[in-house]
């Protein structure tokens, strides 16, 4: 695999640079002097954001924009080998690296590199320590999937010993990191296009289980079933967090605010330690606050800090994300793509006042609609209505014989209104026409259903 010597900066192309995580590495490259370059589909913020940094970027992927000057080529897993650019780069003898090896490579430069990791909740609580972090002064370089408020952006810059990133299982992409303090936040079956089953998976989140060193620590949801079959071998201490009060972080006392919002007495050992309010809503935050708790314990942060900062954290884009309102209606958006996703959302949304719920949900690629077809429906029929967009295909081609009327069956064979059409205007015109003052309407899904509700607002 080809070495990056951070202290002699050399001219990178990145292929996709206009992605969430692609996008925050290229700015922390040119930020430590390196030359950067790359390509993408259209103009972003995230784009023209790095343009004003000084990134030369190409819209549209073509052979012609790489050229002999450069030194490395850097992709994602959905870049394949019959893209122009990848061929190009082959026929040039570029030198290439995956976006989850540079970032691994990115991590060795720090002393105390933290990765985030788990099937869901992984950009809430990478959010939540970004900002316990950012509260105790400890200049945190951070690389998070989705939109801070408070950072402007995806993407932090410090000058640390502390760098916070997601760690995605996808590809076993987080196998090729280097961290000394690791996350587990929950396992559960999913990205099966890539994975054979849940038992790959497990062994997936037990091989980054091992790559923690002896000095490292583990933070892992006590509840993960057949957990000693993860941490078998872990050579660094494992600290659990969890619901039940033989974990070493729990909650107990737990009580919800109007908006669904939860405050509850820590227990440290099974003994009360110090209340927190949250306000993001729903008990998955809960567990998402108990794992950043333990982990601002770990790195010795005043429990004062980490209580204001959880208090004052009010969520990334696209989670559970308050949009606005029109003619009375209330838009939230979510970006849950998955039924335990779903299913935690719309527990929260019960909690928000509200008439009636209405779900507009984009489900995204083909294999994980059909693979948890009927858990979709279960999920989904937490809602008073539900609203279905064709797929989203994301990196997918192949439709597998599926559709959203698929599912929409499924729905109605439970019970559930359940309502499909094929565009987004249709969509909103039925929005405008059956929502009524005091209705609840929430956006999800990981494509681009977040449109709808802006374009209502619009």
């Amino acid at each position: 695999m080809y070495q990056i010597d951070f202290h002699h900066p050399i001219h990178i192309y990145f292929i996709g640079i206009g992605g969430i995580s692609m996008s925050g590495l290229a700015e922390i490259l040119l930020d430590e002097g390196f030359t950067v370059s790359g390509s993408d589909m259209r103009p972003s913020p995230l784009t023209e954001l790095l343009e004003k940094r000084g990134a030369h970027i190409y819209y549209g992927q073509r052979r012609e924009n790489l050229s002999g000057d450069l030194d490395l080529v850097v992709y994602t897993s959905a870049i394949h080998p019959d893209n122009p650019e990848m061929q190009a780069a082959a026929a040039l003898s570029l030198p290439l690296l995956t976006r989850a090896e540079l970032l691994g490579q990115m991590m060795k430069n720090y002393k105390l590199p933290i990765a985030i990791s788990g099937t869901h909740g992984k950009t809430t609580t990478t959010s939540m320590i970004s900002e316990i972090l950012l509260h105790a002064e400890l200049d945190p370089t951070l690389s998070i999937g989705g939109i801070l408020k408070t950072i402007g952006g995806n993407i932090r810059i410090g000058h640390s010993e502390y760098f916070v990133t997601e760690a995605c299982e996808y590809t076993n992409s987080f196998l090729s990191f280097y961290p000394k303090i690791g996350l587990i936040l929950n396992i559960e079956a999913d990205h099966l296009d890539f994975f054979k089953d849940l038992a790959d998976i497990r062994s997936s989140f037990h091989r980054f289980a091992l790559l923690l060193p002896s000095d490292g620590a583990l933070i892992i949801n006590g509840s993960i079933s057949d957990l000693s079959e993860i941490t078998a071998d872990v050579a660094c201490p494992i600290i659990t967090f969890g619901m039940d009060p033989s974990f070493t972080y729990s909650a107990t006392d737990i009580t919800y605010d109007e908006k669904g919002c939860a405050s509850f007495t820590l227990l440290r050992e099974g003994a009360p330690d110090g209340h927190f309010t949250l306000s993001v809503p729903g008990e998955h935050n809960i567990l998402n606050a108990l794992a950043a708790i333990a982990l601002a314990d770990l790195l010795s942060v005043d429990p004062s800090v980490t209580a204001a900062s959880l208090s004052d954290f009010h969520g990334t884009d696209r989670r559970f994300e308050y949009k606005g309102r029109i003619n009375g209606i209330t838009i939230i958006d979510d970006y849950a793509h998955h039924p335990t996703e779903i299913t935690a959302t719309l527990k929260a949304a019960a909690n928000y006042p509200h008439k009636d719920l209405y779900c507009v949900f984009q489900p995204h690629t083909f294999s994980r609609t059909k693979t948890f077809m009927k858990d979709f429906a279960k999920a989904l029929s937490h809602a008073d209505y539900v609203i279905l967009a064709d797929i989203y295909p994301a990196r997918e081609t192949d439709n597998l014989g599926i559709s959203s009327e698929t599912l929409q069956k499924e729905l109605e064979a439970l019970g559930k209104t359940c309502y499909y059409f094929p565009d987004f205007s249709s969509i909103e015109k039925f929005i405008l026409e059956k929502c009524k003052p005091g209705d609840l309407l929430i956006t999800m899904g990981a494509g681009d259903v977040v449109k709808i509700g802006e374009n209502l607002l619009k």
